[in-house]
């Protein structure tokens, strides 16, 4: 095992890989911006070192002081986390050119899986179902209005190099393809400097499903079931669990294998996730690998018992999987909350401050991976997570239930939270029943997008109003007058102002 592992990540994964590493005895080294210095992951580090101005690009994504650094300080290891480097085949290549071990896959799986178009070519080499579309990047509109039409629309105009629900257009037919297309390769080119776009055919109310697996560098791969991940807004998941009360045992055989190939197609090893879309009939097709551990792992280590931590350290110092297929049992369900700085009515907007009260659920069945405090200050710099509030039961019903209860005993001041938000989603019929899809957040919850003629008659509707406000106190105020009130009563000049 590993002396020394240097944490290239901040807040509550990097809180949680610290405390494993003193589980292990190893050393923990970690790094923190201007707007870190007194964060709970720079606090609980056995090491901690300063890299640079709070702006990401001048601190936890600076590539050359990161390696600097951990070779100064002898880490002969580094954990990404998830986000910044965790899937940057440049970072890996460059920690493997310094002989430095990197916790996660080769530079090579990564740089895969990295290319939308390419993972789904090899996909389908090796009989892993994909989504109809393109596994090339479309070069016309006229090529892309021809496999549109061969596929049926609508279509889905995907960004090749995306990834966070960005570069993503749903198109419902030829007259708005060009248009359509040329915006998303503009939003491509800004968030991943590329806008090589491909086609897939848009599925109506899919389900989220992935599958955890892990593999060693001695060929050895092993599935750790999969988790439910329907419930997001924009693209992006609030609420996970695992397993999900949609998959059955047939499927989920069918699934797991799937996952499996897909992982031994580009030869991976360490903790990845293969995500797959799902139909009503639970037809399944694969979306993306994710070649890193992801935020939402906690589930799947309370229903087996396994920490995915603890194997990734020990996957990347050499050894074998310290278990089988046949060692791995599901046991209870377990469900998690993402805790955000963000107000749900306000377009999710971030928000910023100090956390003047702090008080975390705790009890039976109940889970918290946070990089915070009481005291903590919620940066504009770096994503809004708060935490994850994990729960367990001996089934659904039982998670749900504590998931309630802790989510009630939540108190957080100082910042807008979508703790509220999340209630109300945990006591929707549609959650507690497992009927809902990706899209149910944005039906059920997020302001539906008006028509033209909807927006017209708004205005108008305001004018109007606007207009009897004003005849309303023009009215008024000459009465109060009339009858010598007026200037004398300053509560009720007050109520007309």
């Amino acid at each position: 095992m590993f002396e020394k592992v240097l944490i290239a990540n901040r807040g509550e994964i990097a809180v949680r890989i610290i405390r494993l590493c003193r589980d292990l005895g190893i050393t923990s080294a970690a790094i923190y911006s201007d707007a870190d210095k007194t964060s709970l992951h720079t606090l609980l580090a056995d090491e901690a070192y300063h890299i640079g101005a709070a702006a990401s690009s001048e601190s936890y994504l600076n590539k050359d002081k990161i390696l600097k650094l951990a070779k100064e300080i002898g880490a002969d290891a580094i954990h990404p986390g998830y986000g910044f480097f965790a899937e940057n085949s440049e970072f890996i290549k460059a920690v493997e050119k310094a002989k430095i071990t990197f916790i996660g896959p080769s530079s090579k799986s990564v740089e895969l899986m990295g290319s939308k178009t390419a993972a789904r070519k090899l996909m389908a080499e090796h009989g892993v179902p994909i989504v109809p579309g393109t596994t090339e990047a479309i070069k016309s509109v006229k090529e892309g209005i021809k496999v549109a039409k061969e596929i049926g629309f609508p279509v889905l105009l995907k960004a090749a190099a995306g990834g966070g629900g960005k570069g993503m257009r749903v198109v419902s037919s030829e007259d708005e393809f060009k248009s359509a297309l040329e915006a998303t390769k503009r939003e491509s080119l800004k968030a991943f400097a590329s806008d090589e776009i491909y086609i897939e055919k848009f599925i109506e109310k899919p389900k989220h499903i992935e599958v955890q697996i892990i593999g060693d560098k001695h060929g050895n791969y092993v599935h750790l079931f999969e988790r439910e991940c329907s419930m997001q807004r924009r693209h992006q998941k609030i609420i996970e669990e695992a397993p999900s009360a949609f998959v059955d045992e047939k499927t989920r055989e069918k699934i797991t294998e799937a996952a499996i190939n897909a992982a031994k197609a580009c030869k991976y090893f360490n903790a990845g996730t293969i995500e797959f879309l799902m139909d009503d009939k639970k037809n399944f097709y694969f979306l993306e690998m994710n070649t890193r551990l992801q935020v939402e792992h906690p589930v799947t280590e309370l229903i087996t018992g396994i920490d995915l931590v603890k194997e990734q350290l020990s996957v990347a110092a050499g050894n074998k999987l310290s278990f089988t297929q046949d060692d791995i049992k599901m046991h209870g369900h377990a469900l998690e909350c993402r805790i955000y700085a963000e107000d749900p009515s306000n377009n999710f907007l971030p928000s910023t401050g100090n956390l003047y009260h702090y008080r975390a659920p705790s009890g039976p069945g109940v889970r918290l991976d946070s990089g915070f405090e009481e005291g903590s200050e919620i940066s504009m710099y770096y994503d809004p997570l708060i935490a994850k509030l994990v729960t367990w039961g001996s089934n659904r019903e039982n998670a749900i239930a504590r998931m309630k209860r802790a989510l009630s005993e939540y108190q957080i001041a100082g910042v807008v939270t979508n703790i509220q938000f999340l209630k109300d989603i945990i006591e929707h019929k549609a959650f507690v029943t497992g009927k809902f899809d990706i899209n149910f957040v944005e039906k059920e919850f997020l302001p539906k997008k008006k028509s033209k003629k909807e927006k017209d008659d708004d205005v108008k509707l305001k004018d109007a109003a606007a207009l009897a406000a004003a005849l309303f106190k023009s009215v008024s105020t000459n009465h109060l007058k009339s009858n010598n009130v007026g200037s004398t009563n300053k509560w009720q000049e007050q109520m007309y102002e």
